[in-house]
């Protein structure tokens, strides 16, 4: 006869070997599918300084556009920009620009441009989430500010008819407007609330397209997480914007005007939804 109890303990030796090798295992494998998992969000880029006029990058959904437009209108000055890092949807840039003269005039609007979900109906955005978070170094005064960029077309790709501008910081500078005081704009509603902070929006024409600028009432925002599409909705709500427009660009940099600065982006992502 066999000996069953011995039988059942060789078993349950035999079973805990294995349970023992698995136990060790399981982690190591864990540990090299995350490990893997975190290389591909790591993107390679493109860190080569941008300084042509309209010179850009491509990288994932985003494109650095060094953007010097008004540079012309400068008696001296340069702008260099380049990527830094790319992490999931995560981007990171940095902008060097020094410009003198034409005081009045923007010289360049380093930014990085949302290439995905572009040119759909404004009334089929559900919302556009957000991260951005900057700094800003500097010598003497510096004139410029920090801001998204939106463009609206009655067709996809076509003609501007309106920029939507959501001014996270300002310095000594102003957004556009119909009307003007002795020192400053004139906003056309004031104390607006939205994701969290207080906004002035101001209206006017540029020329070229129609310009809503929301602005801070008080102090900057460096950090910036919310729902961009919430300024969207406020002027189909409340300014007769029209929910059939299409939106055609979705940029976000910074406008510069005079002075030496450094802009640099540690975290910036958008989506649209």
């Amino acid at each position: 006869m066999y000996d069953l109890h011995a039988l059942a303990s060789s078993k349950a030796k035999v079973d805990m070997f294995f349970f023992s090798i698995l136990f060790f295992l399981v982690p190591l494998v864990s540990g090299v599918s995350h490990l893997s998992r975190m290389h591909k969000h790591v993107r390679a880029i493109d860190t080569t300084p941008l300084t042509g006029t309209y010179q850009s990058v491509d990288v994932g959904q985003y494109s650095l556009l060094n953007d010097l437009w008004g540079q012309s209108y400068a008696t001296s000055g340069s702008q260099t920009s380049h990527l830094v890092s790319m992490n999931g949807s995560s981007i990171a840039w940095k902008t060097n620009w020094s410009w003198t003269g034409a005081p009045a005039q923007v010289k360049s609007f380093s930014n990085i441009q949302l290439n995905t979900g572009i040119n759909i109906q404004l009334g089929a955005i559900y919302s556009m989430p957000s991260t951005w978070k900057w700094s800003q170094s500097s010598t003497g005064t510096v004139v410029a500010d920090v801001a998204y960029d939106l463009f609206t077309s009655d067709t996809p790709g076509g003609s501007n008819v309106n920029e939507i501008m959501i001014w996270l910081a300002l310095f000594d500078w102003g957004p556009i407007s119909a009307q003007y005081n002795a020192t400053s704009a004139v906003p056309i509603v004031t104390g607006i609330p939205i994701q969290g902070y207080t906004w002035d929006l101001y209206s006017g024409n540029n020329g070229v397209n129609q310009v809503y600028s929301f602005v801070l009432t008080s102090g900057t925002i460096k950090k910036f997480k919310g729902d961009v599409y919430k300024f969207i909705s406020y002027l189909i709500d409340n300014e007769g914007m029209s929910s059939s427009q299409y939106l055609t660009a979705a940029q976000a940099g910074t406008e510069a005007v005079s002075g030496t600065a450094t802009f640099t982006t540690s975290e910036y992502s958008l989506s649209i939804n």
